[in-house]
């Protein structure tokens, strides 16, 4: 077994690296011959650490395959320094391929004592907002701005690895140190990513509100609110999206949410419907005591979808009551709206409730 250590200056590139890459914390990568444990072989553990303002970079090396149990001993007795683990896809891959190693070798299963930020996990639910092919490390790094040597994939390295055991030729073996290397030493500045999810999270505030008008996606004349929202995170690239009403804009430290507004007619339906009667005439719920002076010709008893009191307002569309009252275009419509208020404009607590709202309706339907 080949061990490689060094040391490098560090610094936090992000605020995110500074939050979550503390010195309780461990990033690591494995490289394998394929993705059965029980079939294939383990062959390097790369990890960083961080020490004040150093980066620390080990890496367990199995020069042959029946260094495999040295390569996981070393690791593990390594990890014991730690009580947090980052990876890239670790919780799908990394760890439960090493907790099947450890069966082999009859070692203590040690993983479900540790804390877990994996960071493919939590951006997978966010692919219609980076609009990539998919969700590879190699792919995120690209999206995000960083650059590698290495030009090869895990899967290309597994006949790499298989010629050193025929020909342990160092130009080989510096190949797949590089790229194990790359995979984690990028994973620090790998961690901007992740200020998507916060945002989506709540880590925000409205700066200003202001209405606009405009012309909407089908064409036609409409008036539009326009939330600016200051990022507790910045993003490390400009994305947007779009979903019926909503027009999102995430931009370094700046976010634009553009929801469309509607102008016009709409009803509040009363619960008390049983005390009311309904005239079709004039389109028109009145309470019980009022209907003995109309003709019974002109009146029924009001139902659900007949018992409204109509208002014609600027309103605002949302998809749980997060503003009362909440009105409707139809009774059973799921999208609801409130008015557009004083009160609303002048609360940055409302305005950041209804953009979390708005944020996560999008994430919901999007995924």
């Amino acid at each position: 077994m080949k061990h490689w250590h060094e040391e490098m200056p560090f610094t936090a590139d992000n605020s995110l690296a500074e939050l979550i890459f503390t010195e309780n914390s461990l990033f690591f990568d494995i490289e394998t011959t394929g993705f059965s444990a029980a079939r294939t072989s383990l062959y390097l553990i790369g990890c960083a650490a961080r020490k004040e303002n150093l980066l620390i970079v080990d890496q367990f090396f199995a020069e042959t395959p029946a260094d495999e149990s040295d390569v996981l001993h070393a690791f593990l007795d390594y990890l014991q320094n730690f009580d947090t683990i980052i990876t890239f896809n670790g919780i799908g891959f990394d760890i439960p391929y090493l907790t099947n190693k450890c069966q082999k070798y009859k070692i203590p299963e040690p993983f479900s004592a540790y804390e877990y930020v994996d960071i493919y996990k939590m951006i997978s639910g966010f692919r219609f907002l980076f609009a990539l092919p998919n969700l590879k490390q190699k792919t995120v790094e690209q999206f995000i701005g960083l650059e590698r040597e290495d030009a090869y994939n895990g899967g290309e390295l597994i006949d790499v690895y298989k010629a050193c055991q025929k020909n342990p030729d160092k130009k080989l073996i510096s190949l797949l140190k590089q790229h194990n290397y790359e995979d984690v030493i990028d994973m620090p500045k790998l961690l901007s990513v992740l200020s998507y999810v916060k945002l989506f999270e709540g880590a925000f505030n409205v700066t200003s509100i202001c209405a606009n008008e405009s012309v909407s996606y089908d064409g036609k004349p409409c008036r539009e609110i326009l939330f600016s929202m200051q990022n507790i995170f910045p993003v490390p690239k400009r994305v947007s999206c779009h979903y019926e009403d909503f027009h999102l804009v995430v931009d370094t430290d700046q976010t634009t949410l553009c929801v469309r507004l509607y102008t016009g007619e709409l009803k509040y339906f009363l619960s008390d419907y049983k005390n009311y009667w309904y005239l079709p005439e004039e389109d028109l719920a009145i309470p019980s005591s009022l209907a003995a002076s109309i003709p019974k010709e002109r009146r029924k008893k009001a139902t659900a979808g007949t018992c409204y009191k109509k208002k014609n307002a600027i309103f605002v569309p949302q998809y749980q009551e997060i503003q009362k009252p909440a009105f409707h275009l139809m009774f059973k419509d799921k999208k609801s709206y409130f008015e557009l208020s004083e009160d609303f404009v002048a609360s940055s607590e409302m305005q950041k409730e209804y953009c979390m709202h708005v944020l996560q309706f999008i994430w919901k339907k999007k995924l």
